[in-house]
């Protein structure tokens, strides 16, 4: 029934966006990858912000039936909520017939499966895409990164122009694609140049587009040197649709680090703790660990949980982390998880760590919170269900009110976790 019911919404949905295009014609900017799909969007749709009527949506409604909604600006009631639904299309309606604003509509599409990508080509043409990255996602549903690749190079089929992540992709892939926009840290279409992070905790950096002399500089809030695409992706998009380069300077210092993303916040015993518990791929984690080792500190520790979805390379790719966890910047390791406790812990042991293995984010934070001290640095990194690292970094703020700051604090994921660890927190 459920399935039956999804089938028709799609449709209807779907046939109200090629409507809703063909009358009033906004500019479509589509993010695929397997990592930063979602500050990339924010960096763009902030930028844009400043000279053009932009909709987006901040969380992450980037499936099939999702995606339409971000064109109408709509929630997304249940499945089985026929009322909702009605409401729903009723609105769209009045947006298609009526007066639509938005001149530009930025959105994302996940990958989770092989497959899952034709969904999007069968329904979606998109004036611009953007591809981040191609590395280990939802691996227990690929057989290999060539099929991931696949997978997310469907994106250059539904777009007239293709931006990538020439750093994060492969060159055999970067390959297949044709005509691509580059950017990245190298002689790429718009080269990125960071510097070192400042005392209080900023980050310089210039983007140079095409080769110019008159490069975009500026500081910024994103400390992690990997959510520094994002903005090079939105410098790109931001000269092609005509923004001048104060509008573009303008919205690249307002772009904000997104909750659960490299978010620096204030911990316990005036400790630095660097927030990045929405989810975790090795890739992410060990850029999350270059950055940890760039901030000074004589006290640096490092939470990581058990990275899911990586199937058959999950044992391979924990190691892979473990390896990277460099013993003469860190104090202390902290792993949640099984695969974490195993085959992370296990190889950092080896690499020369101090380790310490948890059952659970409330058993970590109590270790963690025990030998917080002036001056220390804290990561907290890891996948959501059996992790849920974000609970680590709540036990060690200095300030309440930041909890809201967190993510997966709803009331339905607080009781998501008292049944997993059977906490009442």
């Amino acid at each position: 029934m459920k399935k039956y019911l999804k089938a028709i919404i799609v449709k209807l949905l779907w046939l109200q966006v090629d409507r809703l295009r063909r009358r009033h014609n906004p500019t479509v900017i589509a993010v695929a990858g397997s990592i930063g799909k979602t500050g990339t969007k924010t960096a763009i749709a902030t930028v844009l912000s400043q000279d053009k009527k932009v909709r987006w949506q901040d969380g992450n409604y980037n499936d099939i039936v999702s995606v339409p909604l971000i064109f109408f600006g709509q929630a997304m009631p249940s499945l089985l909520n026929p009322i909702g639904w009605i409401k729903v299309l009723v609105s769209n309606e009045a947006q298609i017939l009526g007066k639509y604003t938005p001149e530009i509509v930025v959105l994302e599409v996940g990958t989770d499966y092989d497959g899952n990508m034709d969904e999007f080509v069968a329904r979606l043409h998109a004036d611009y895409g953007v591809l981040t990255a191609i590395s280990a996602e939802h691996m227990a549903n690929f057989e290999s990164m060539d099929a991931v690749a696949k997978e997310e190079l469907k994106i250059a089929d539904m777009v007239d122009e293709i931006i990538i992540n020439a750093d994060q992709i492969d060159k055999q892939y970067i390959k297949v694609i044709k005509d691509a926009i580059t950017y990245g840290e190298g002689d790429y279409d718009c080269s990125i140049n960071p510097s070192k992070l400042t005392k209080d905790f900023y980050r310089p950096v210039s983007f140079i587009l095409n080769g110019k002399a008159d490069a975009i500089s500026i500081k910024t809030r994103l400390i992690g040197r990997q959510n520094l695409p994002g903005l090079a992706s939105a410098v790109i998009l931001g000269e092609k649709l005509g923004l001048s380069n104060s509008d573009i300077k303008s919205g690249l210092e307002k772009v904000q680090p997104i909750a659960g993303r490299m978010q620096l916040l204030l911990g316990k015993k005036q400790s630095l703790l660097i927030d990045d518990s929405y989810n975790a791929s090795p890739e992410a984690v060990i850029a999350a660990l270059n950055t940890l080792y760039e901030i000074p500190s004589r006290n640096r520790i490092a939470v990581l949980g058990q990275m899911n979805e990586l199937g058959k390379f999950s044992e391979s790719m924990h190691k892979k982390v473990g390896q990277e966890c460099d013993p003469s910047k860190l104090e202390l390791l902290v792993t949640i998880g099984d695969d974490a406790n195993n085959y992370l812990a296990d190889s950092a042991e080896k690499a020369g760590c101090k380790v310490l293995r948890c059952p659970s984010p409330y058993h970590a934070a109590d270790i963690v919170s025990s030998l917080l001290k002036k001056g220390s640095v804290v990561l907290i990194k890891g996948s959501q269900n059996g992790v849920f690292s974000e609970e680590v970094t709540k036990k060690l703020l200095q300030n309440k009110k930041d909890q809201q700051r967190l993510v997966r604090q709803s009331k339905a994921w607080l009781k998501a976790k008292e049944r997993q660890f059977g906490i009442n927190d």
